[in-house]
């Protein structure tokens, strides 16, 4: 057998075995690193400058094989991610429901119909509604859809392949690294750093609109470019080729009344998820409330909502109730049987068992540290190391900091269970609020996740339009470095308020 033959090609291990190997590790350092303990205030937080050692609680292999157990359900000193997984489920469920109905495909294609004549304005409409996907519910793979579909449409027209892909890749991934509300990026950081969903939403939204439209005007321009020359396209030796295999075909049919109705029950969820996170009473604002009071005062229909919290007080336990009761409301408005709405929900909860089950084993590593009493001295080390450290070269360390870790893990899930426990507190330190740091791991880990060939999403979009990864980088280069500047100057501005 030949040396070659003899070598195996290097295989990223999955989210699951790097977070099993931190685990472990994790434990030995139990062992070397000094047990410790800070003072919390009534918030929860650790108090700087209240530090002290305490007698050692090294863990052991039943400890480690407990830990992503405790990580899911919870034990005395680490809450467990069982709300969280359990809203994923939920939502897995709601988008399974969803796209049965086909009014997602289904609206896209009728988007493109109605500007038939006036393609180039599809870029911005279609790259905001990409985007907006990616913002709320972390949309990525269901995209693979969409690319037969809008690849001949932008051929036909003057643009090319190279365009397509990056409208629906470009347009969901910006949206996922600007995510507001995305209960896989946004949802797991915030809970396992002690906060509301809804902190920093307003950063978030900035970060929305900066980042889009920076990446609208970049696949305009360079859409416009290939619209005047065609041989300034990067993959202009495909132009002929392109021609005949991706043939436009024709447009499904317009959407049905009950698709629109689908489609706008979908799109209310989100819009209920947001406003129902935003804490109105610290704002002043006290108009859900009295809605909430006015309900309750009615006589029978307020026996039905006697137990019901006013918009701005939810959490994931009522959030994952609003996905459960508006898929059942989109299976009954479409007139879906039982047994095909259930075979439905059931089928999207289980593409999201993955996800929910990483937060248990990522939340497990906080159980090891917590338990082995050691998160304290690490943040003591970081307290003191951090001492007359600028808030603004904090947050930019841990943007660079998350570049290389997104790499590492992948899964947003995985990276934010894994290390928001640590971060959290420590920008807490130094004066930069937790959900600062959170927007700078969503933005460092949505920028690799542009360019990485360890994503399946880049991958398969890039094999269906037949691009190879290297013109993929040339055409990307110039806007993830545009990115990455424009996220570290956002970020140092908003530690400025």
């Amino acid at each position: 057998m030949s040396e070659s033959s003899k070598r195996r090609h290097f295989k990223m291990p999955s989210s699951f075995t790097v977070l099993y190997i931190l685990i472990v590790l994790l434990a030995i350092l139990t062992w070397i690193i000094p047990a410790g303990q800070y003072q919390v205030n009534d918030a929860g937080q650790y108090i700087a400058g209240t530090y002290e050692v305490v007698n050692s609680n090294a863990q052991g292999l039943y400890d480690i094989l407990m830990a992503p157990i405790h990580g899911l359900i919870g034990n005395d000193l680490t809450d467990g991610a069982i709300q969280v997984a359990f809203f994923i489920l939920m939502v897995g469920g709601f988008l399974g429901v969803v796209n049965k109905t086909g009014a997602l495909d289904q609206g896209i294609a009728s988007v493109i119909k109605k500007n038939k004549g006036n393609e180039r304005i599809l870029i911005p409409i279609l790259m905001i509604l990409f985007g907006l996907g990616g913002s709320t519910y972390g949309m990525a793979e269901e995209t693979v859809a969409f690319y037969p579909l809008i690849i001949p449409v932008m051929v036909s027209v003057g643009f090319d392949k190279l365009t397509a892909v990056a409208i629906v890749l470009v347009g969901s991934q910006v949206g996922c690294l600007a995510s507001t509300v995305n209960p896989f990026a946004t949802g797991v950081a915030s809970d396992t750093a002690g906060i509301s969903i809804a902190d920093g939403i307003v950063w978030r939204l900035i970060f929305f609109v900066v980042m889009m439209a920076i990446s609208i005007v970049y696949v305009y321009r360079y859409a416009r470019k290939i619209e005047k020359d065609p041989s300034q396209s990067l993959v202009y030796q495909d132009y002929a080729s392109d021609m005949e295999e991706f043939k436009v075909k024709e447009q499904p049919s317009t959407m049905t009344s009950k698709q629109k109705a689908v489609l706008s029950l979908f799109m209310l969820t989100f819009i209920i998820m947001i406003v129902s996170l935003i804490p109105w009473p610290d704002f002043g604002v006290t108009i859900f409330e009295d809605i909430n009071n006015f309900l309750l005062g009615l006589p029978v229909i307020g026996g039905l909502f006697q137990h019901a919290d006013p918009l701005g007080t939810w959490y994931f336990k009522e959030i994952t109730m609003l996905f459960m009761a508006m898929s059942i409301l989109i299976a009954f408005v479409y007139g879906m049987s039982e047994d095909e709405f259930l075979k439905e929900f059931m089928a999207g909860s289980c593409d999201m068992i993955t996800v929910a089950l990483v937060c248990g084993v990522s939340r497990g590593i906080q159980v090891i540290m917590n338990d082995g009493m050691i998160t304290a001295t690490v943040l003591h080390w970081g307290e003191v190391g951090l001492q007359g450290l600028s808030e603004q070269l904090f947050i930019l360390l841990t943007y660079i900091f998350y570049l290389p870790m997104s790499f590492l893990i992948p899964g947003t899930s995985s990276l934010a269970g894994a290390t928001m426990g640590l971060l959290a507190p420590l920008g807490e330190f130094v004066g930069v609020a937790s959900h600062l740091v959170i927007t700078a791991f969503q933005a460092a880990s949505g920028v690799l996740n542009l360019i990485t060939p360890t994503s399946a999403i880049i991958m398969g979009a890039l094999s269906i339009a037949k691009i190879d990864l290297a013109t993929w980088w040339k055409f990307m280069a110039k806007l993830v470095a545009a990115i990455i500047v424009l996220s570290a100057a956002i970020l140092v501005i908003a530690t400025y308020f």
